[in-house]
Formats: structure tokens, sequence, C-alpha cells
């Protein structure tokens, strides 16, 4: 062996003895559940109507599902809309906004999407508070005389807000929560929230392109009193003859869903059921703090959220000492080559980073066998 293959081979990192059994910490879509199997989904609709007595069926068991596991109160509808999270906050913000000034919160790339819908598709001037990735926005200056939109937990900088304490109960405007990260990881107080959206791509690990819309009493009222000045695609339409289409809200969708990933969200709702909104909760924040240990315990890793109380505990996002975004892209593709974790590179639009999601689907031990692997990525990476 000459000098330079044996200094080689006494610098080359180790790679760890155990792997994650489940290396999936994609942000979305998510881990399926442990013990998921698709052979297990119940078929005896695929293949018949959404509209058939049994296609109904199904889609208001999926609605009833959803409604137990979030003690969503009686006052509160849920419906399920094309195009996932993103169809249905456009939808919320289509139907909804106009009546009154808004106030749009930014923070990460979704929030800023709701933005450029504001800006320069409903051209509504709404007034805008942003804060760079890894921040909050000062949420004590907003004027509640205003429609408020923003996202509960932010998917790509790892913010989240931290309760509902700021949104005030006698509040004019409607509060818009693009919750699609945080429904079911946190206690949400339906309370505050007069419209809520999220896909089942998130914490329950379900399928994408179908997302769910929640309305509160206001945002009916608001649906009812008030007509947009702008067309309203088919998809987005809520209302007839100046009364809620309830139906929407029974299992009859405004177009065709996919049966199967109605199925698989299905599956994935018994499954939380077992465990209960707090034992899904739980399970995030064990998950998230397995990961708080990995960070702590190096000095090259840490959080973009630097405060605790606004950190996410589902999609949480990390900073790389020296990383730009070919070191990360490099990082990442060394532990999905060795099928140790995929898809943790950070947000594209995002700061040079990771992102371990840490919602309700993935296992705690999972987490905790995934950080030598970072120890061995980075040690990789950078002797390349």
């Amino acid at each position: 062996m000459t000098d330079s293959t044996a200094a080689d081979a006494i610098l080359a990192p180790t790679k760890p003895a155990t792997k994650p059994a489940r290396p999936h910490f994609s942000s979305g879509p998510c881990a399926k559940p442990p013990g998921y199997d698709p052979a297990r989904l119940a078929t005896d609709v695929l293949g018949r109507s959404h509209r058939s007595k049994l296609g109904k069926q199904r889609l208001q068991y999926c609605i009833d599902l959803m409604r137990e596991l979030l003690n969503l109160p009686d006052t509160h509808r849920i419906g399920i809309a094309p195009g996932s999270d993103t169809g249905a906050f456009e939808m919320a913000m289509w139907t909804m906004l106009g009546a009154r000034p808004v106030t749009a919160l930014a923070w990460e790339s979704f929030g800023e999407g709701w933005v450029t819908d504001a800006v320069k598709q409903l051209k509504i001037d709404p007034t805008v508070i942003r804060a760079d990735y890894g921040q909050l926005p000062d949420l004590q200056q907003i004027d509640w005389s205003n429609d408020v939109l923003f996202t509960w937990n932010g998917t790509t900088s790892g913010v989240r807000v931290p309760n509902g304490d700021w949104i005030p109960d006698d509040r004019a405007g409607l509060s818009f929560a693009d919750a699609t990260s945080g429904v079911f990881a946190y206690d949400l107080p339906w309370d505050k929230i007069d419209v809520a959206t999220f896909s089942w791509q998130k914490v329950l690990g379900g399928e994408g392109g179908h997302g769910v819309l929640i309305l509160g009493p206001r945002a009916v009222e608001r649906l009812e009193s008030y007509t947009p000045a702008w067309p309203l695609p088919k998809v987005f339409r809520l209302v007839s003859k100046g009364k809620l289409t309830e139906g929407v809200f029974k299992g009859e969708t405004i177009n065709t869903p996919s049966m199967l990933a109605v199925e698989d969200a299905i599956w994935a709702l018994e499954w939380a059921k077992g465990l209960g909104e707090r034992g899904l909760i739980a399970r995030s924040d064990a998950n998230a703090a397995a990961l708080d240990r990995i960070v702590a315990e190096r000095d090259w890793l840490g959080h973009l959220a630097e405060d605790e109380a606004s950190r996410s505990k589902t999609s949480v996002c990390l900073t790389v000492e020296g990383a730009d975004a070919d070191f990360i892209k490099k990082f990442a593709a060394l532990l999905e080559k060795e099928d140790a974790a995929y898809d943790v590179a950070g947000y594209r639009d995002a700061p040079a980073g990771l992102r371990i999601w840490c919602g309700a689907t993935v296992d705690t031990a999972d987490i905790e066998a995934l950080g030598p692997w970072l120890d061995w990525a980075y040690a990789t990476a950078k002797a390349a």
C-alpha cells in the first residue's frame, strides 16, 4: 500500500452499521404510515362512480374520520377539493377575498405564492408583511379589520406560528390558514381559524392531488353574502343561488376524485384513529426532539429556525456549515445512493440546507439512526 493510499484509507469515512428501516424523510409526499400495504386498501369502490351510493358513502366516511380525528366542531364544514393544498387554498382566496382589505404574511415559499396570487391575479393590493427564511414576522402588528392569509407551518422554512393567541376572538376579518404541514401535528384552535386547508400527503402520508377545505361559520357567511368581482372557474364554485353548496361538504365533490387516493387516505385515517390526535402529535414531538438531539451534538449542523417557539416539529429545516446548493445536492445524493435517507435536500427556494420530515408517520428510531449517516455524508462530501 502506498503512503497516499494508506492516508486515503485512514481519512475515508466509515459507513454506519445501521440504516433507518424506512428512509423516507421527504416533506411531501411524506412517509406512508407504519405497516402500510396497498394490498390492504378496500377496493370495492374502484371502478365505480364517485356519485354512486357506495362512492358517496366512502367520501363521507373519509370526511367523518377527519372530523372525528381533529375534534372539529359541528359548526365547521369539511370538503374535499382538487389540486392538493394549493387548490384548496386558492379556492378559498378566489371565492372569499375582496370583501374587505387583505393582509398577507410571507416567511417562506408558499406564503409568498399567496402574495403573488393576491397581487398579480386577484389584484387586490394587499398589505404584505414578510420575514426572511427562518424568521417569523411580528404577529402583533396585524390589523384584524383585514382578512389575513398565512401558513400555520411553513413547510419550506421550518417556521410555524407558535399558537393561535395572536388571532383575536373579536376579529372583523377572516383568518385563512394554509395548515398543510400543521393539521394532525398540532392542537389547532378551531375557534381562531375561519378557513383552513391541508393535503393528505403531509402528516397522514396520503397521496397527493387532493386538498381539504375546512370552513368555519364566518367563512360560510362570507360566501353567502359576498360575490367576487372576478369570474370563478367551475372547480372553485362553492355557492349556488346565494347559498353554500352543502353537497360539497357531504362527499359530493365538485369534480371527479381519485377513489384510490380516497381509500389510501381512509387507510391512513383509520391508522391515525388508533392513535388519536394526541398520539399523532406525540409522535411528531418525539421525532422532532430526536432530531434536536442530533443537531445539538454537531457543531456543523444547525436549525434554520433559531427560535424554538416558532420552529416546526414536522418539516424541520437545517443549516449545514459552509454548504452551498451544490454541496447539499451531493450530500443528499450520497444518502439516497446508500438507501439511508431519501429527499432530504432543502426546498429549492430556501437557503441551502437539509429538510427532514418529522411528522407522525416517521418512526423515532429512524430519526435516531439517521444521525450517524448525516455525519458520514457530511465527511464524504467534504472529502470529495
